[in-house]
């Protein structure tokens, strides 16, 4: 079994394209795998599968299933079906409040003592700020971190893509930046506020990377990921009502990519999750704003990870800790993840089209399909 640490790499020369990668475990922020609930776009079996054949043996998955994962026992079954079927380790957050309806606390000690890594009310809002607070101030009580995602709902509410040019050319409603930013804001300052360790998944814009950095020199505990696809997509790509480009939060502007891009290279930014969102065929088949948002990503995010060594956005040595090591640091599992160990070996130079037939994803929802990309993983030493 290969245990590689950080020292063990060297970075490439960009100009002689190293023939191969061996890099640890990759580590996914944020998943969903479908189940339970929603086997109609992916099952722990055919997104297991996918995971770990695309690098990913560690994957953190929300808790806005059906049912709701709040039950400790159901977490318990979840996982040991996930090693099972998909041969992956499932780590999941357990839900903050009573059916994520954002009113009540959920049962956090059960949930802890079901495994759960963390625990958060996903993209769901609180009934007020109070309920937040004390919501908080309970998960505190049981050292558990509380994950995050910045959504305003009466802000963001019936919009469908990044409120800009393209969003207004195309008559559809827009999602501002101060969807994310307003909440965002509010729940740094709850976390000031609780001292509780908080992770901030999926930034979008540039007033959200640099309130993190604010946080982050005002030493707060916190991290944050930004989802791949963040980071090489804009809103451009909604032209002709691309509804594969349709992903909650929203593709923004390009000067939010910019920002996301240099936030991510000055360590603002920690990690990169995949957001990973099957979805079957007829999802995406409705008009644009009534199809379903969501990418599939396991397939492509290696190709898409290369391309930010080749464009010298990261080093080999800068990749390795955004999507391996900083993502178990975050989730909790270092351990584990040292424990387990493993290695996946990379072809960067590996030209592949992006079809139906070589996705192994369920879904074949992506903005990518029917292109040419360059990087993937050839090998996985897993168990």
């Amino acid at each position: 079994m290969l245990n590689l640490l950080p020292n063990t790499f060297t970075q490439p020369n960009i100009d002689s394209k190293p023939d191969h990668w061996l890099l640890p475990p990759l580590v996914d922020l944020c998943a969903r795998l479908r189940e339970p609930g929603r086997q109609q776009h992916g099952t722990l079996k055919s997104e297991g599968s996918a995971a770990r054949a695309n690098g990913f043996l560690h994957v953190v998955t929300p808790p806005d299933t059906d049912p709701v994962l709040e039950n400790g026992p159901l977490l318990k079954g979840l996982r040991e079906r996930a090693k099972q079927d998909g041969g992956i380790y499932l780590h999941v957050l357990g839900a903050l409040t009573a059916g994520l309806q954002g009113e009540r606390p959920a049962n956090v000690a059960g949930l802890k003592q079901g495994g759960c890594i963390a625990v958060t009310n996903a993209g769901y809002a609180f009934a007020n700020d109070m309920v937040m607070l004390r919501t908080l101030e309970y998960a505190a009580t049981f050292n558990l971190k509380v994950f995050f995602y910045p959504n305003e709902p009466s802000l963001s509410i019936g919009g469908v893509a990044h409120e800009g040019y393209i969003a207004s050319f195309h008559g559809l409603q827009g999602i501002p930046w101060l969807a994310e930013t307003v909440a965002l804001s509010t729940q740094l300052l709850m976390v000031e506020e609780t001292g509780i360790s908080a992770h901030f998944s999926q930034l979008t814009c540039r007033s959200s990377v640099e309130l993190m950095r604010w946080a982050k020199d005002k030493g707060l505990p916190v991290t944050c990921d930004v989802a791949m696809h963040q980071l090489h997509l804009t809103d451009d790509s909604l032209e002709g009502y691309n509804a594969q480009a349709y992903v909650l939060p929203p593709l923004r502007s390009n000067t939010d990519q910019k920002a996301l891009i240099k936030g991510l290279q000055d360590g603002t930014i920690d990690a990169i999750c995949s957001h990973h969102e099957p979805l079957n065929d007829t999802a995406k088949q409705a008009p644009f704003a009534e199809a379903t948002p969501g990418i599939s990503n396991f397939d492509t995010f290696m190709a898409l990870a290369c391309k930010l060594v080749y464009d010298q956005v990261l080093t080999v040595e800068q990749l390795v800790e955004k999507v391996c090591l900083a993502p178990a640091r975050i989730a909790g599992i270092e351990q584990q993840y040292q424990q387990i160990g493993g290695a996946v070996l990379v072809d960067p130079n590996l030209q592949w089209q992006v079809t139906a037939e070589t996705m192994l994803s369920k879904g074949k929802n992506t903005p990518f399909l029917n292109q040419t990309l360059q990087g993937k993983v050839v090998e996985t030493y897993f168990d």
